[in-house]
């Protein structure tokens, strides 16, 4: 893998992920941008103790444009981007429109004054990543040896934002398909940098404690036995439908050894991990003969504390009951977080080997 970093021309950077040294990369960005505005805030939840980011400047971000101006495409004459070069393998470049930065600025206080209501500056960093240069690839269709590279890519990018400043989690992350709410349809994900422990990383950090242990590995050890639920397995990874499934399409990634984070994969692990990636999405897009839309995240240990209790996995889940139907979050999981499926994981498990 060759790495190369250069700057956009409002100052943000950029980093080309090449298969090989072929490309030096030295396009440069000749648009005019204004500076980045990023004004982002957290505030503790009285309630609840966790943290909600506000972001205002937000509400300018680009929103679904013309497949010609894609700003996640190369550019080309007349058509400048995001991405400055007239091609790519993978490229990583800091999001124009972030819920957490750098430039976040201002003293810890609390709102009002009154002590209640604690705030800070949104401190961390966002990231694109563009999985491919075809505007209309999709990562289930991406060859092996583009995947690798694109888990080299994070990695690379999970290592560097936990020496960000402020960064106390790093959260890779795909949203795919308009049901998920996407506004740009060019392949690619996120890459988050948190100023806190995540709330959902909070209570599995609970969990194994209290189990004196990662609770992972016991139910990874359990699905490997059972086989009821497993869709896919690999010599270093296994793939299966959690035994509590929340969604109508749910489905666990999982090392056979704990490892905190990506940057602690082996080579062979993550050439494993292409392999059976790949076979998922597959079977997830054949499920309802269409595209899936899902939400793909990694779930990796804190920076600073708790990373002998974690095991680095990866989520995947769907809004998609049906070819044509949406689960909703309606008032018991939006309002209390109880959730209710309306098929068993069993169920699911099968339909998904079944679309294979």
């Amino acid at each position: 893998m060759k790495r190369t970093v250069r700057h956009l021309a409002d100052g943000r950077e950029i980093i080309y992920f090449d298969h090989t040294d072929a490309h030096d990369r030295l396009a440069a960005d000749t648009r005019d941008l204004p500076p980045v505005a990023a004004a982002s805030e957290i505030r503790r939840d009285p309630l609840t103790g966790e943290w909600v980011a506000m972001a205002a400047h937000r509400q300018t971000r680009t929103y679904k444009p013309p497949a010609d101006l894609c700003p996640l495409c190369p550019t080309r004459p007349g058509k400048p981007s995001e991405i400055p070069e007239a091609d790519y393998d993978v490229v990583v470049f800091e999001n124009r429109f972030p819920s957490f930065s750098q430039q976040a600025t201002g003293d810890p206080s609390t709102v009002d004054g009154l002590g209640l209501v604690p705030t800070a500056p949104g401190l961390g960093r966002c990231e694109v990543v563009c999985f491919t240069s075809d505007h209309d690839g999709a990562f289930s269709r991406l060859a092996p040896e583009q995947v690798r590279l694109v888990v080299d890519a994070w990695a690379d990018r999970t290592a560097a934002l936990a020496q960000t400043p402020g960064v106390e989690q790093v959260f890779p992350f795909e949203n795919r398909g308009e049901e998920i709410g996407v506004t740009l349809s060019h392949p690619h994900g996120q890459i988050y940098g948190y100023p806190f422990v995540t709330p959902k990383t909070e209570r599995m950090l609970a969990v194994a404690r209290e189990h004196g242990g990662s609770v992972l590995g016991d139910v990874l050890a359990a699905e490997q036995k059972s086989g009821e639920r497993v869709i896919a397995a690999g010599e270093h990874w296994t793939a299966f439908v959690p035994p509590a499934a929340r969604w109508p399409v749910h489905i666990q990634i999982v090392p056979h050894r704990q490892v905190p984070d990506l940057p602690s994969l082996t080579d062979a692990e993550r050439d494993d991990f292409s392999r059976v990636y790949l076979d998922v999405l597959r079977r997830c897009d054949a499920l309802y003969d269409r595209p899936l839309p899902y939400i793909a995240g990694w779930h990796q240990a804190p920076v600073r504390r708790d990373r002998e209790l974690s095991w680095l996995h990866l989520e995947l889940f769907s809004v998609l009951r049906a070819k044509d139907k949406l689960k909703y979050l309606a008032g018991s999981e939006s309002g209390m977080a109880v959730w209710i499926n309306d098929a068993t994981p069993e169920q699911i498990a099968e339909r998904l080997r079944s679309a294979g």
